[in-house]
């Protein structure tokens, strides 16, 4: 049984699969009603409108439409789009036990009266003793069927004839003919439950069939054939014949040692399928009539099943909720050859395909092996073609009856077959060289074996609890799987040439030049090189059924199909989705952007694939510049992802051309600093909200760049005055800077006046601008200080007149020091030019798109919104065309770079007689298209940015501890999170600081000026490494063995809490230890595993003593005490303190073994431990002639076990148990999901790739 959901509720009565999507609804003895997706476990809707437990329900074949019955007598249809109940139909006096639409019932919309060929049926079944027909829309009850003298407990239609069975506890199966209910109906269609309640039926009894000794449950039956079976309450199962003038029994079942549930007849294979209150589940052979499966629970009855006929799957119902399972894997063995062709599996059929013109043939028949049944896994799993060897067609067939078989085909010439060759292995069979291939026997030893199936060598693999063999790429090598890891084995030189961490993988695929592999598992796929060197890892939520690499010489392409979907990867990790499947395809081969792929049922399909995405992301990472504005000009890629993922690769010159949206636009823009992209998005987002923001953000760009002729265009649009002033000082346009001054005056802006007039030098204009605004004392002091004595006069006058004195003013305005007051003038710009100077930079091919379309080279599906041009001397912006007369002679004093401010008609002019404009009027925003769009007419951009040494680091490495040096707290912390699962990251605050300080050293600068941050890199002996630099190791395998050893010393001398705190202090620096080599490598995780065990021991000793008042419980930890794997010398110890306890505790059988484990010791027969060999002999002798125990212990020294490092019990091999995914501690399955309490940093139960140690 292989499981594919399993849900918990309350009791399940009821099961129904949806005719066509992944749905399966379940009805609850609670009462309400669940709508499932099984294929990613979520509940869609619920329906809770029934009062007491649902007992039967179904979906309609066409409409959305769900019948449920309950034990409130009613039958209820809902609409599962309107998430509501539609309608109740009335008329059963008691339980409604099933219900069930015709197998071809007609959509409401369809519906003619009168039409007989429709059949708008509901057929439900009651403890009443009655069975009815209902027409669903007429929403009445058209026949009544009577007969049964019990509870009727299930009543069925017949998939294609007008036949019901049904099934009661007056222990008789009656079948029934509903041919005469449509001619009644015909005739008088009112009077058919009148003339049924009075005994003229018009749907008859055809046959009664008697045989079981106790009621029966459940009738159904086949679907094609004239069989019907039934499940009773006398623990047996019934197989009925029938013809046309009678129905006889063929046989009984039985197997069931209690009441049988339900039974149904598989739709595809010719098996027979039973469920009982038992617990179990069987499978029988209906040609054999024999139980072929059994599957059981520990502690739920089954009440009911149900069959998808569209799709080879089952779902039971028992007591604590269902699960949806099938009885065999239904992948078709297959393999792509080298030489263009497929082979696969069909039935019992071995074909062959050309990948090129698709003919398929048949080449071997495949022999039944032994008593094997079709549909429960007796088909071969594994097919092999002898790659290595081209003149004869080898192929090895792997099957899983029994326990694991092989069978070597060769077939040469005109597909001449010789017998196959036969043997027992686990796993999958596979060719090793030309004349050899190998097996893994079932004491897990490596066999190799020649053409002949003579076994020539046999070797002991390197890998423990080896679970099977993949493809190794090359003539001499295998892969080696368990349940952790892959390892790539040398068969010749009989060494381990690499390894990776793989958590149960599936495939080995490798690339038509065996460079690379990808491992594929459930949910994952690894990406490595031939000589296991981790590429790449990504997961998937979905699973993954098969994948393939690009046989058109891109070895960089791997695709890949989930459940529902096809997808690409890159070498890179990117990933992206391709299209979407109805249904589940195994890719063979993929030729160009065609997809060979099988079904479930073993047929070719061809299917096109767009891969216009991935060779976008691969001429981009393979820096093919011209095939990338290629693929731009010529192809629809559209889409956020698209854009998101070029912004994070570093390229939003590229992004740009897929944007038309006017705020990602210029943001894109500004972030490639392409200021003519950027304005015109600004043009056309004028008039929104935050526009102000975005010529503010085209400004602060453009002062960056130096261009400051459009910083002077974004601080006319946002009306920011003072900035654009000091612009204009910089830039040493006076003439402008006089327009500023007219216009604040224009503006009533007094400060805005007073700092132009200042900027501009003109002190005339700055005593008239505090008069005006009423400080005649400053106007007298500026005119005096200045030398403006007729106006000093004037104001000295006006104070007079005003009562006031001018007395004093001047003693803080020496006019006898001329440094106290001087009169300001603009300065002198250094450079007079368009633009500040900048170095010139010609623009790429990925940004200059517009530029290769007008060469000829490409032509571009994307036109620019806004002409664009350069900055030029003979035209401004008043030349742009209608919309800018206003400017009347501004234009002519204020030069050619005169541009609109945004608002209004005003403009820039001499007499000021036009403006008025710098107040919101309403008038009209000028549109983007009349503007004209600026950039530097020198081309000049600024040089790119480098990569620093922290931005190397981070990119260069996937090792935590290259993250936590440069600084990217945030990458260091996912990686621990999706290799450890760590949770904790507090305990890893100091490692992480650690790591960033030891990774740089500061040197003092010059005076005034900060500091030198110097990166510190591990690979810059030789040379300097550049971009391939990596930051210095912080935590080396000799800081772990120093505190393992300060462990040791601790531990020896009875400092148990600083024994536990340096082992603890191992845990935490582990995962920031980059290791040079394997040796390394093994050394961190053999330390720690050191680490791990000695601080569980530690564990058990502090509880020890907090349970010193329990003799048993002390006795039980002191024994596993013992079970933890320490140095001899601390054995020793445990062991001794271990047979003190229980000696002392009278538990006289486990101080006897503790006392021979501890003689047994080496270190036992030196002569400092003489003494204590005499008192363990003597213990051993008194607790031998004592043979007793005083307590019971939970502890068995014969038995291996694991300790449970939460309760401190064991946990044997048949255990469920979770485990932490960075230690490796054992914990019972209620510890799931919480922090391990060894380490303190990782999630119990999760599973991930594993820690990595190499930089």
């Amino acid at each position: 049984m292989l499981t594919k959901f399993e849900s918990k509720s309350a009791r399940v009565k009821g099961l129904a699969f949806h005719p066509v999507r992944p749905w399966i609804c379940a009805t609850l003895h609670s009462g309400a009603i669940q709508l499932w997706d099984y294929r990613v476990g979520t509940v869609i809707d619920r329906f809770e409108e029934h009062e007491g437990p649902v007992r039967g329900v179904d979906f309609h074949p066409k409409d959305p439409l769900i019948v449920s019955g309950g034990d409130d007598y009613k039958i209820k249809i809902w609409d599962y789009k309107l998430h509501r109940c539609l309608f109740t139909l009335l008329g059963h006096l008691d339980y409604v036990r099933t219900v069930v639409f015709h197998p071809h019932a007609t959509p409401i919309a369809n519906v003619v009266e009168g039409d007989l060929t429709q059949t708008p049926w509901i057929l439900s079944a009651s403890d009443d003793q009655t069975i009815r027909i209902w027409n669903y829309y007429t929403r009445s009850c058209i026949s009544v069927l009577t007969g049964h003298n019990h509870y009727v407990m299930c009543a069925q239609f017949h998939p294609s004839d007008d036949l019901i069975v049904s099934a009661s506890l007056d222990q008789t199966v009656r079948v029934w003919d509903t041919a005469g209910l449509k001619r009644e109906r015909e005739q008088n269609p009112t009077s058919a439950v009148q003339s049924e309640l009075f005994g003229q039926s018009s749907v008859i009894v055809k046959y009664v069939l008697e045989g079981h000794d106790r009621g029966v449950n459940w009738a159904s039956f086949h679907p094609t054939l004239p069989l019907i079976a039934s499940a009773a309450d006398d623990r047996s199962v019934k197989l009925w014949r029938m013809s046309e003038s009678k129905a006889w029994e063929v046989d009984t079942l039985r197997g069931h040692n209690n009441n049988v549930s339900s039974v149904f007849f598989h739709p595809r294979f010719d098996l027979l399928i039973s469920n009982s209150e038992d617990k179990s589940i069987r499978v029988w052979d209906v040609s054999k009539r024999v139980n072929v499966q059994t599957f059981r629970r520990d502690l739920d009855r089954f009440w009911i099943l149900s069959v998808c006929k569209n799709r080879n799957l089952l779902a039971a119902g028992h007591d604590s909720g269902m699960l949806v399972f099938k009885l065999e894997r239904e992948r078709p063995a297959m393999y792509s050859s080298v030489n263009n062709k497929t082979y696969y599996i069909r039935g019992r059929e071995v074909l062959q395909t050309d990948g090129a013109g698709g003919r398929e043939s048949s080449i071997y028949s495949i022999r039944r092996v032994g008593n094997t049944t079709e549909g429960i896994g007796a088909a071969p799993r594994f097919l092999h073609q002898n790659l290595y060897d081209p003149q004869d067609t080898h192929i090895l067939l792997t099957s899983e009856t029994e326990g694991g078989s092989y069978e070597l085909v060769t077939i040469s010439g005109s597909n001449n077959v010789q017998d196959g060759k036969k043997g027992h292995c686990l796993g999958q069979a596979l060719f090793l060289a030309r004349n050899r291939f190998c097996i893994l026997d079932r004491s897990r030893q490596l066999v190799i074996k020649n053409l002949n199936n003579e076994t020539t060598k046999r070797v002991n693999i390197p890998l423990a609890e080896c679970t099977g063999l993949l493809d190794g790429g090359v003539s001499g090598r295998i892969l080696l799987k368990n349940d952790e890891r892959v390892v790539l084995f040398d068969t010749g030189a009989r060494r381990v040439i690499g390894e990776v961490n793989a958590s149960k993988v599936k495939f080995a695929i490798w690339s038509p030049d065996r460079s690379y592999c990808a491992l594929i598992c459930k949910y994952s796929i690894i990406i490595v090189t031939k000589n296991m060197e981790s590429v790449t890892t990504i997961t998937d939520t979905v699973r993954i059924k098969s994948g393939q690499w690009s046989s058109s010489g891109n070895s960089d392409l791997f695709i890949f199909a989930t459940s529902h979907h096809v997808k690409y990867l890159l070498k890179s990790g990117d990933v992206g989705t391709i299209r979407a499947l109805e249904y589940p395809l195994y890719i063979t081969r993929i030729v160009g952007t065609s997809m060979y792929a099988l079904d479930r049922e073993a047929r070719q399909k061809i299917i096109q694939l767009d891969l216009t995405e991935a060779d976008f992301k691969l001429a981009l990472a393979s820096k093919n510049y011209p095939r990338v504005m290629e693929l731009i000009a010529h192809s629809n890629l559209c889409g956020r992802a698209l854009v998101k993922y070029l912004q994070e690769r570093g390229y939003p010159e590229v992004a740009l051309h897929f944007v038309r949206e006017p705020k990602t636009r210029f943001e894109l823009a500004l972030a490639c600093g392409n200021l003519e992209a950027a304005m015109e998005s600004a043009f056309l987002m004028e008039g929104h909200e935050n526009s102000d923001a975005v010529w503010r953000e085209l400004g602060a760009e453009a002062l960056r760049q130096g261009n400051h002729n459009v910083v002077e265009m974004s601080y006319q649009r946002t009306k920011d005055f003072d900035r654009l002033s000091f612009l204009y000082l910089l830039s040493g346009d006076t003439d402008k800077l006089r327009k500023m001054l007219k216009i604040a005056s224009m503006r009533k802006d007094v400060m805005g006046r007073y700092y132009n007039a200042l900027l501009l030098g003109d002190a005339t204009e700055r005593v008239k601008v505090l008069e005006e605004s009423g400080n005649l004392n400053l106007a007298f002091i500026s005119a005096t200080v200045h030398g403006l004595t007729d106006e000093a006069e004037r104001l000295q006058t006006i104070i007079e007149n005003a009562g006031g004195s001018v007395d004093g003013l001047l003693e803080k305005a020496n006019t006898e020091q001329p440094k106290r007051g001087c009169l300001l003038q603009p300065p002198t710009p250094i450079v007079r030019a368009d633009n500040w100077p900048t170095l010139p930079v010609e623009k790429t091919t990925l940004e200059d798109l517009h530029a290769a379309v007008q060469s000829g080279e490409y032509k571009s599906a994307v036109e620019p919104d806004v002409p664009v041009d350069t900055w030029d001397t003979g035209a401004g912006a008043g030349d742009a065309g209608a919309g800018h007369d206003d400017y009347g002679d501004a234009a002519d004093d204020f030069g050619d770079d005169d541009f609109d401010m945004g608002d209004g008609d005003g403009g820039w002019d001499d007499d000021l007689d036009e403006l008025g404009g710098f107040e919101d009027d309403g008038a009209a925003k000028k549109k983007a298209e009349n503007m004209l769009a600026f950039s530097d007419s020198q081309g000049f951009s600024l040089p790119p940015a480098g990569k620093s040494a922290l931005e190397c680091w981070v990119s260069n490495s996937s090792h935590i501890a290259d993250h936590a040096s440069a600084g990217s707290v945030s990458t260091a912390c996912q990686l621990l999170h999706r290799q450890i699962a760590a949770s904790n990251f507090g305990a890893l605050e100091k490692s992480i600081f650690g790591c960033y300080f030891a990774a740089t050293a500061s040197i003092p600068g010059l005076p005034g000026c900060g500091d030198l941050a110097i990166p510190l890199m591990r690979n810059d002996a030789a040379e300097h490494p550049g971009s391939k630099s990596l930051p210095i190791q912080n935590c080396t395998v000799k800081t772990l063995m120093a505190y393992t050893r300060t462990g040791y010393k601790a531990f020896q001398s009875g400092k148990f809490a600083d024994s536990k705190a340096a082992f603890e202090q191992v845990l935490l620096a582990i995962p920031f230890c980059v290791t040079s080599g394997r040796n390394e490598a093994s050394e961190v995780k053999e330390l720690l595993q050191i680490a791990r065990e000695y601080v569980t021991a530690l564990r058990i000793k502090n509880a020890m003593s907090e349970t010193a008042g329990n003799p048993a419980r002390t006795t039980e930890l002191s024994a596993y005490f013992t079970h933890c794997n320490l140095q001899p010398p601390h054995l020793l110890l445990a062991l001794r303190s271990a047979m003190g306890t229980a000696f002392k505790n009278k538990n006289f059988i486990t101080a006897a073994s503790f006392a021979r484990r501890l003689l047994e010791l080496p270190d036992m027969k030196s002569e400092r431990n003489a003494e204590l060999r005499i008192k363990a002999g003597k213990v051993l002798q008194k607790s031998e002639s004592m043979a007793r125990n005083e307590h019971n212990l939970n502890y068995n020294d014969s038995t291996v076990f694991r300790i449970d490092c939460k309760d401190f019990v064991p946990r044997y091999s048949n255990d469920d148990v979770s485990e932490c995914p960075y230690c490796g501690s054992v914990y019972g399955k209620e510890m799931h999901g919480k922090s391990c309490l060894t380490c303190g940093l990782s999630t119990v139960g999760v599973e991930t790739i594993g820690l990595v140690t190499g930089g």
